[in-house]
């Protein structure tokens, strides 16, 4: 029943990415200032959104790591896999972000890159959990997983900075599009159409990469927990 529930939500995340792709690419206006380059916002937006949320269940995972390792180690495992499930998926979203931008940057500006207060924030950010992923791969001892709980929670405090930084700080990057001012927002209907496909379509493919990351994550550990087992009673 799971594979076939799952086998469905694939197809219709599938069917969501490609309605998203011709919205987007076909449907939604051309921008008169940017002209055609200006189509990478509706993938370099949202997977900025689904980056900070899937960071923000790796953020949990980790306080509920912390909470539960003395005293229900269940529930501490089960958090301490959502947490670098969300880390990883996190971490993919946010490279598709440090691509798209640049890619953008180069029209825009003429470079590729400036440290530019959002760029520099939102790089920092990437580098913090790609530490934690480093961490989790190839660090051992009893003391890893709550080095990495710590280094989840540092690395989330990350995100509000880079959510800010261009209110906070003058930056080259352009001004919020929503809740930015009053001229702010996406006035054409069709733009925000597209928008808001790629943003629920990015969204269904990060939580079904995310729920299987999980789910993976928990058969090592039931494994490991296994294992450990058979050597105290050998």
């Amino acid at each position: 029943m799971k594979k076939i529930i799952i086998s469905l939500y694939a197809v219709a995340t599938i069917v969501l990415m490609v309605w998203g792709f011709y919205q987007a690419i076909y449907v939604a206006p051309e921008e008169q200032t940017m002209h055609e380059v200006q189509r990478i916002f509706y993938y370099h937006v949202p997977s900025a959104m689904v980056a900070f949320l899937f960071f923000a269940v790796s953020l949990i995972g980790s306080i509920g790591f912390l909470g539960f390792r003395r005293s229900r180690a269940v529930w501490a495992q089960i958090s301490d896999a959502w947490a670098l499930a969300g880390a990883e998926v996190g971490v993919v979203f946010c490279t598709i972000v440090l691509i798209t931008g640049p890619l953008w940057g180069r029209r825009a500006w003429g470079i590729w890159w400036t440290w530019d207060a959002r760029l520099t924030t939102t790089l920092v950010l990437w580098l913090i959990y790609v530490s934690y992923l480093l961490l989790r791969r190839f660090a051992a001892g009893p003391q890893v997983q709550t080095l990495a709980a710590v280094l989840g929670i540092f690395g989330a405090l990350d995100v509000p900075i880079v959510y800010m930084s261009n209110r906070w700080w003058r930056t080259q990057h352009p001004a919020p599009v929503f809740g930015g001012g009053p001229d702010s927002g996406i006035k054409d209907p069709a733009m925000l159409a597209a928008f808001g496909w790629n943003v629920l379509a990015w969204l269904a493919w990060g939580v079904l990469i995310l729920v299987l990351r999980y789910y993976v994550e928990r058969q090592q550990q039931k494994i490991a927990e296994h294992e450990a087992q058979e050597a105290l009673n050998a």
